[in-house]
């Protein structure tokens, strides 16, 4: 029986790293990880999603969306949620060869 790495097989399923069906799994794994993260803070400062959208400015339904699916959320209403559940926000870019943190 052949066996197989985990890198090898996420290049045969999902692409190559690099190819845009790669980023594009990246992409939505990191957008549904920072929903998660958004709920489970949430949680953890014992707020509802209402409480939560009353701090910030925003309906309930938003919050709910969030937590769900970060796809067309702004970097502002992140900033504006994560400032609200009183969490430290770091932004890291990496270009090559070039990093950027603020």
């Amino acid at each position: 029986m052949k066996t197989y790495t985990l890198d090898e097989v996420q290049d045969t399923l999902i692409g190559k790293i690099g190819t845009p069906e790669r980023d594009l799994f990246e992409y939505e794994l990191q957008m549904d990880l920072i929903g998660s993260a958004i709920k489970r803070t949430r949680k953890e400062r014992n707020m509802t999603q209402e409480e939560l959208g009353k701090l910030i400015g925003v309906q309930k339904a938003q919050i709910s969306r969030l937590e769900k699916n970060t796809n067309n959320v702004t970097v502002e209403t992140l900033l504006r949620v994560f400032t609200g559940l009183r969490a430290k926000v770091k932004l890291q870019v990496e270009l090559s060869n070039v990093e950027v943190s603020f």
